[in-house]
């Protein structure tokens, strides 16, 4: 029988076996993975096991290892799984036993599905979240993959899901992978609870419940989680709860126009500050989703970051190579979380909520001492960002004004009266980072929101002071040359559609920071625009006007990306069904691959084997006189394309990814994953064959390529 959980965590007289005896890199600091490293810490039997789809990376950055960290706090005995083979005889899934409490699942860090495909559905270059960036380390699916095996091996034992693809999939969705409407996750997966957004509130209420000898069967009533009843049962009484019933699922599948009605009403429910409970019914079950937790506190945000995190991928990785997501992040700051934006392709605000949780100026001031205790830190801060890296301390001057609102966004269609736009507080953080001692760079690399500094409607002297100053200061001290900002298109109508604001506030935004940069002595500094083709409401002709405004600006454009339909977002709505689910008007879609790569084309008009795919295209939409203006224009253009996103770190990469070769200058070396799924042991290779690709066409099936299917080929310029 376990012993009782225990805060205290006894030390192993050595590291484990296999691993270096450097102390950074001694297994000890981080959570359990191994058999080995279990026992190593006096432990019979763990409280909760968290399986994930990445690999393992102690940093606050990853969902994973907060989890995890809080729940260590809790006093409970955690470990981790981190990428285990669901295809061999699934012993990773037994090698730590069986837990007390729950098994956790998440699929990590991004929907499995975005992850390993783009969005003509092909596979990507590199999974940025396993060593080396290799691929076949995570199933399509993952979250319902690994909970479907986990209560087959272990029917008795609770499963929990969590993570961005559990929250996306909490409801009636559409799946854009297999263009299928699907049940909530929970119908699919076998899991006994959901928790959606960020998961430390609604983890820490059901410890303290569990801790208190409540059954997990009776775990009904959380806040932020999400059950399926049994057959029969209805949803319990809570008098705090008011309830709203949505279409069911079997309706959603027989009527998009109440599917879309469906998104409507769960999106106007998570913008409101005192949501109601959620009921749908699912076959012959009840779906109830909880409302959300009150909007973090700072004290609560603080402890989340405040953690006692390695900052470091676990040792077990050092010989496969860098993890690209790591290297891209391993030295910034998270400095809140939430975004009040609601744009309509954006799955931030459905995840981590509408309303800005930020962190205090001391705990942002003790990560900065962490990362200077780094190794391999050399004194730049890569980023102080967010979601959208200006938004930090923002919220209503009035709260009961933000307490009757259901407003989508607070700064579209325009920004809200009632919306603190000050940029004090961020800019105080700002100059105590850059003074501290040891740091030489302080850079932002989040992407800004103009639209929150270009404004005075309502805003206080202070405020409009800051606005000014915050493009001075970002443009002296913390842009390292190029600056992210994300207007996504230059047309209007399409722009309405993306709850964007109108472009010309870009022609604004970069005349201002331009005199800025020249203030600053900095000319040379560029603006990286992003911009998304295909979203719902882009046209062929919308497209080549973008690319004539960007050549106008001097743009040669490569960091942009196709539109891919994500659950629980207004344009994959759209998409699914045609209607704007508001106010069910039809929305022009691109949806086969010719379409799509027809808009996507205009992105790269200056590409010579482009022009006369390009020229065919635009004397067909009647542009002619454009065309001549786009293609045969002799106006001098700058490349915009970012530099290798992927830092070298002191690891040794013996396998490296594509990128990550190209990175480092060196040739790459095929991993074989592809070509055979991953070995079910370190020492035996499987013999069982990769599924085929969900988009591949069967033989005999190839189409004749599309003109501009000569150039596009896997994610290239993809975000």
């Amino acid at each position: 029988m376990a012993s009782t959980p225990s805060n205290s965590t006894p030390a192993p007289t050595a590291p484990a076996a296999g691993y270096t005896r450097e102390p950074v890199w001694d297994p000890r600091r981080w959570l359990p993975t191994t058999r080995e490293e279990v026992e190593a810490r006096g432990w019979d039997q763990l409280d909760v096991i968290i399986v994930s789809g990445d690999a393992y990376v102690d940093h606050p950055a990853f969902g994973t290892a907060v989890i995890g960290r809080m729940l260590e706090a809790e006093g409970l005995r955690v470990a981790i799984i981190a990428q285990p083979n669901w295809r061999d005889d699934l012993r990773d899934f037994k090698k730590l036993g069986v837990p007390r409490l729950f098994f956790g699942v998440t699929g990590g860090c991004m929907d499995s599905m975005v992850n390993r495909y783009t969005a003509a559905k092909k596979l990507r270059s590199e999974d940025a979240y396993t060593p080396g960036g290799e691929h076949g380390f995570r199933p399509d699916y993952a979250t319902t993959v690994y909970s479907k095996i986990l209560k087959e091996l272990f029917p008795e034992v609770p499963v929990m899901i969590g993570g961005i693809e559990a929250s996306l999939r909490r409801v009636t969705h559409y799946d854009y992978w297999s263009d299928t409407t699907k049940p909530s996750i929970l119908a699919d997966s076998g899991a006994d609870l959901l928790v959606y957004g960020m998961g430390e509130l609604p983890l820490k209420e059901t410890v303290r419940l569990l801790k208190q000898g409540v059954p997990f069967a009776s775990l009904k009533t959380i806040p932020q989680t999400a059950v399926l009843l049994p057959p029969g049962a209805t949803a319990p009484k809570n008098k705090h709860w008011d309830d709203f019933t949505l279409h069911s699922h079997e309706e959603c599948l027989a009527d998009r126009g109440l599917y879309a009605k469906n998104f409507k009403d769960i999106e106007t429910e998570s913008n409101r500050v005192k949501a109601r409970r959620l009921l749908q019914p699912t076959g012959d079950r009840l779906l109830v989703v909880n409302p959300p937790f009150p909007t973090m506190e700072e004290r609560e945000i603080d402890a989340a970051f405040d953690l006692p995190y390695t900052r470091l991928p676990h040792p077990k990785y050092r010989k496969r190579g860098p993890i690209p997501a790591y290297e891209m992040i391993k030295h910034s700051i998270n400095m809140h979380r939430g975004c009040f934006g609601g744009c309509s392709f954006c799955t931030i605000s459905a995840h981590q909520g509408k309303f800005v949780a930020s962190r205090s100026k001391e705990s942002i001031l003790r990560e900065v001492e962490s990362i200077k205790q780094m190794p391999d830190f050399r004194g730049t801060i890569s980023d102080l960002g967010g979601p959208s890296a200006n938004m930090y301390k923002m919220k209503g001057k009035e709260q009961w004004i933000c307490d009757e609102c259901i407003r989508p966004s607070c700064i579209w269609p325009d920004v809200c009266r009632n919306l603190d736009t000050d940029h004090t507080a961020l800019l105080d953080i700002y100059k105590s980072v850059r003074e501290t001692e040891g740091v030489k760079h302080a850079f932002v690399t989040s992407g800004i929101r103009y639209d929150l500094f270009l404004h005075d409607k309502g805003a206080s002297p202070q405020a409009k002071a800051s606005h000014e100053r915050y493009v001075d200061e970002l443009a002296q001290h913390h842009v390292s040359g190029r600056l992210k900002v994300a207007p996504e298109h230059t047309s209007d109508h399409v722009l309405r559609v993306m709850r964007k604001p109108t472009f010309d506030l870009f022609y604004k935004f970069k005349a201002k920071f331009d005199r800025a940069a020249k203030r600053a002595g900095k000319e040379q500094m560029q603006i990286i625009p992003y911009f998304i083709s295909s979203h719902p409401g882009s046209r062929p002709e919308d497209m080549a006007e973008l690319a004539l405004k960007t050549k106008d600006l001097g743009f040669r454009l490569e960091q942009v990306q196709d539109f891919t339909p994500t659950p629980m977002t207004v344009a994959t709505e759209i998409y699914a069904t045609g209607v704007h689910p508001y106010d069910s008007q039809p929305v022009c879609v691109a949806r086969t691959p010719e379409e799509k790569q027809e808009q996507r084309s205009f992105f790269f008009w200056y590409k010579p084997e482009m022009k006369a795919a390009l020229r065919a295209s635009m004397q067909r939409l009647g542009l002619g006189d454009m065309a001549a203006r786009l293609l045969d224009g002799r106006k001098k253009t700058t490349d915009v394309t970012p530099p290798p996103h992927i830092t070298p770190c002191s690891q040794h990469a013996q396998q490296p990814g594509r990128r990550l070769a190209a990175a480092l200058g060196k040739p790459h070396a095929a991993p074989g994953r592809e070509a055979s799924p991953r070995p079910s042991s370190r020492h035996e290779k499987s013999s069982v064959a990769r599924p085929p690709h969900p988009a591949s066409p069967k033989s005999g099936d190839e189409k004749k390529p599309h003109p501009f299917q000569r150039f596009f080929r896997g994610d290239k310029g993809a975000r």
